[in-house]
């Protein structure tokens, strides 16, 4: 299994020693981490890795190789927790007829008013159903069911992006700037936004310069001057988790040439929508945050600032305050996304879905609308439409 594990590390692109796992099986042989997975991941974790940046593809790694050996498990074994509860149940399939048949609450009041009823009055686990908080049913609370609309409660991830609250505390990922480029396309697209200039400390030798000087001092005279660099600054904001986890990897690959591109380059993560704080590190993102404000008052009106993200969430998380899947937000989405439009003219919303299932989410037109229509497909030809209009 061990050896199993450094293969996965090797893999994922941890960049472990053989005799750094040598040090890691000595302390093994010492009984270092005992029976506990959690000081087993904690122990290998110090042995093997040298670099935060890479602890969240060793955690896949380690999740790869030791799958279903948790600590539920010791929980199970003692009884504490009712395994019937936590069992995912075959979901259950529902024709048209019976979904067209569930109708919505009627608003994100009443909703979160209905959630706290039932909270008072359930005594105990359900399963199936249409009222309770539980699983495999048609009620608006719970997990592995279906609902129009509702809060989703001890669900591992989305099914059918329909949540308009999650209660569960979720934890994202970092994007991966150093991603190996498939393409060399998505670099080439980026190109087109590029304003150079020199600026800077002289630290360049001016060639032509200095042989103009020398021949007209009569000795050698070296000139220099500030290297010529891509001018333009641009301001990533990066949608992260739910929707978004299917195409990391693509989003990877345009962090990754941004990185190589524009050497002016900032970028922030968010959820869904952008609302009163974003942040520089997912691991970090509840209590490292920068306020929005921040953003608005600090970067000049003439940045770019492009938003990489599917726009697919719920209508409540644009419309209204306390809209947010995540915490309760005092002022609706779309009144953050219109102060960005209006401080910063120079702005884009590149889509990783096909514009042609645009159409499909209303939360995607109500985006598009509020961003003037710059929304672009995150392809060759969207990348490269999108940079024209940044260039103008």
């Amino acid at each position: 299994m061990f050896l199993r594990f450094f293969d996965a590390l090797r893999s994922a692109g941890v960049p472990v020693s053989l005799r750094e796992h040598l040090a890691f099986l000595a302390a093994l042989d010492r009984d270092l981490a005992g029976r506990d997975v959690e000081a087993l991941h904690a122990l290998a974790r110090a042995c093997l890795v040298k670099d935060e940046r890479h602890f969240d593809r060793f955690d896949r790694a380690f999740a790869e190789v030791f799958a279903g050996a948790d600590s539920l498990a010791a929980a199970l074994a003692e009884g504490a927790v009712d395994p019937e509860w936590l069992r995912k149940r075959v979901e259950r399939g529902l024709s048209e007829e019976e979904r067209a048949a569930i109708e919505a609450l009627g608003g994100l009041d009443k909703l979160l008013e209905t959630l706290r009823e039932r909270l008072a009055e359930q005594k105990g686990r359900h399963e199936g159903g249409n009222k309770w908080i539980g699983t495999a049913g048609t009620s608006p609370f719970g997990a592995y069911g279906y609902n129009p609309e509702g809060v989703r409660i001890g669900q591992d991830g989305n099914r059918s992006f329909r949540a308009a609250k999650v209660w569960d505390k979720r934890e994202f990922r970092d994007l991966d700037d150093q991603a190996e480029l498939g393409t060399r396309a998505i670099k080439v697209a980026l190109r087109r936004l590029r304003r150079f200039a020199r600026t800077g400390a002289a630290d360049e030798l001016d060639l032509d310069g200095t042989v103009g000087a020398t021949a007209r001092q009569g000795w050698l005279d070296v000139q220099l001057r500030p290297e010529r660099r891509n001018a333009v600054k641009v301001v990533l904001l990066l949608d992260v988790g739910g929707s978004m986890d299917g195409h990391v990897r693509i989003c990877e690959e345009l962090f990754s040439a941004a990185r190589a591109e524009f050497k002016r380059l900032d970028h922030f993560y968010f959820h869904n929508c952008v609302y009163e704080h974003l942040w520089k590190d997912n691991r970090r993102r509840r209590t490292e945050t920068t306020p929005t404000f921040d953003l608005l008052r600090g970067f000049p009106p003439d940045c770019r600032i492009v938003f990489v993200g599917d726009a697919s969430m719920s209508p409540y998380e644009i419309l209204s305050p306390g809209g947010s899947v995540e915490h309760m937000n005092r002022e609706a989405g779309r009144v953050w996304l219109q102060r960005l439009v209006d401080r910063f003219p120079k702005i884009a919303w590149i889509n990783p879905l096909p514009s042609a299932q645009w159409d499909w989410t209303p939360s995607i037109g109500m985006v598009r609308d509020l961003v003037g229509g710059r929304m672009y497909p995150l392809s060759l030809e969207g990348l490269e439409g999108a940079m024209r209009a940044l260039a103008r």
